[in-house]
């Protein structure tokens, strides 16, 4: 976002609190952060946006969307691919039109300060909620950078007519404080987050009559996610509207190096390297929560082919080291790890639903349900500790079809769709470090210091990252061809604009 350095922060907010009410919003702070007062009411902030210059109508504006990574393509993929009502009555039913057809996207993987899920892990939470703060505002803003060494930014975008945070940390976290910033600017902006939507979605797909045997929900996330309590209070909060009185468990398991691993954190997984090493910082041998657990080494049934995992033998024979090295064993480990832990917790309901409560574990579906079937038939010592726990119909939910749906609802009731019959548009960026930080900051490979990321202090003008074009050259490889493979229509709105 651009600087503007017309007047001393402090000169511009006293001169906002004396100007008529009229001309100007008051300032209301909104959970004492600062970044909000910045960008409403501070010209000489970084993160200052001029809401009082936004079009008044908004029906050709992009909708835009915002995740730590590229995980949120899948929420994109489904807002570009949906069909699921009449475009001409809005009534619920397909018509061979996509819902979105002729809509211009803008999205933002804010790669650089991503896991978000590690934040609230570090002690520093309110870091993570102005990261989501400040994806809102490059959304709403008019301006990028069109590379890491610009001082300001140069590039000229339009500003997004709703906001879709595709992110569950996200979410859980920064939608409240996104939403009460966008009630202040007065300018008919909504946002969207994936958690409800999931909710709602798992609940009407499990079709609950309210008289039914006690069953069990799972929910597998970030350690973000599942620290913030979002899905399970969202979840009690929803049966309760709905009347509900039947038993039932949620299983919350966090996802520990799952959406790290998906997106190529070379932290998480290398698939360069041939034996452990002392810069993992994913699960590892050992009996606290998190960790591989010897005794279920079967049960996981890791991949071991192709350095997928990473071993040191122990002299007795055992393992001495072990490193999840694929995303693949990342949703065995995390799955196998669900389960075991809802059998250890001695309820025995059977789980009927799965959410997948971030948006990188769809692209791994099909490993989750092949890890699922195996534990089904697994046996140890002529029993099935698994088979009980698991639904003879289980489903897996994934938030973003729902997401999407409620886009357009929220759109075709505030009379913001398009309707424009030119092509499908999307501008897609992607926040890398800023080529202003000191050597000490960056690891070898040029990302932020695991200690420099989650050590940042909220509330200061540092630009510590910035938002750019993708490009080649700032996405990974082998999450290029997955997206290619799994998300071929949104790969083919994004390919041509790569240089």
């Amino acid at each position: 976002m651009q600087s503007r350095l017309t007047f001393s922060g402090i000169l511009a907010l006293l001169s906002l609190l004396i100007l008529p009410a009229a001309c100007h919003k008051q300032v209301i702070p909104v959970d004492n952060m600062a970044v909000v007062n910045k960008a409403l009411f501070d010209t000489a902030s970084n993160f200052y946006v001029e809401f009082d210059q936004y079009p008044d109508q908004m029906r050709n504006l992009p909708i835009g969307v915002f995740d730590s990574g590229t995980g949120g393509l899948t929420v994109l993929d489904k807002l570009i691919c949906l069909d699921v009502f009449d475009n001409i009555t809005g009534a619920e039913g397909r018509d061979s039109i996509l819902d979105f057809a002729g809509e211009h996207f803008i999205y933002l993987a804010d790669q650089a300060n991503m896991p978000y899920g590690n934040y609230d892990a570090e002690g520093n939470s309110e870091y993570l909620r102005e990261l989501a703060l400040k994806d809102a505002l490059f959304l709403l803003d008019d301006d990028y950078f069109t590379n890491a060494i610009e001082e300001q930014p140069t590039g000229r975008k339009p500003r997004a007519k709703i906001l879709v945070v595709a992110c569950n940390t996200a979410t859980a976290y920064g939608l409240d404080l996104i939403r009460s910033m966008l009630d202040q600017t007065g300018t008919g902006v909504k946002v969207i987050g994936v958690i409800n939507a999931g909710v709602s979605a798992t609940l009407d797909e499990l079709n609950l009559k309210g008289n039914e045997a006690p069953f069990a929900i799972g929910v597998l996330a970030t350690p973000g996610t599942i620290a913030s309590g979002a899905y399970e209070r969202t979840l009690r909060q929803e049966l309760a509207n709905r009347n509900i009185t039947t038993q039932v468990d949620i299983v919350n398991q966090s996802g520990y190096g799952f959406a790290e691993a998906v997106d190529s954190d070379p932290d998480y997984v290398n698939p360069l390297l041939f034996a452990p090493r002392s810069s993992y910082r994913g699960p590892a041998l050992g009996e606290s929560d998190g960790s591989i657990r010897q005794e279920l080494l079967k049960a996981y049934n890791f991949d071991f082919t192709e350095n997928k995992m990473l071993a040191r033998r122990s002299p007795g024979g055992g393992y001495a080291s072990l490193q999840l090295n694929s995303a693949e064993n990342y949703a065995r480990f995390n799955m196998v790890s669900l389960l075991e832990r809802h059998r250890q917790s001695g309820k025995g309901t059977p789980i009927r639903a799965i959410i997948l409560g971030c948006t990188h574990y769809p692209f791994y579906l099909e490993t989750l349900n092949e890890t699922l079937a195996e534990l089904k038939e697994y046996r140890e010592d002529g029993r099935y500790p698994y088979r009980d726990l698991i639904a003879d119909e289980i489903t897996f939910i994934d938030p973003a079809v729902y997401t999407a749906i409620e886009c357009y609802q929220t759109l075709r009731a505030d009379g913001n769709l398009a309707y424009r019959i030119t092509p499908t548009k999307v501008d897609a960026y992607i926040s890398v470090p800023s080529s202003l930080l000191e050597d000490s900051c960056l690891t070898p490979e040029g990302l932020l210091t695991y200690d420099f990321k989650y050590g940042r202090k909220t509330g200061t003008e540092d630009q510590t990252t910035k938002q750019v074009p993708f490009s080649r050259s700032n996405l990974d490889q082998n999450n290029l061809k997955r997206i290619e493979e799994l998300l071929p229509s949104t790969y083919a709105l994004i390919a041509p604009t790569l240089r």
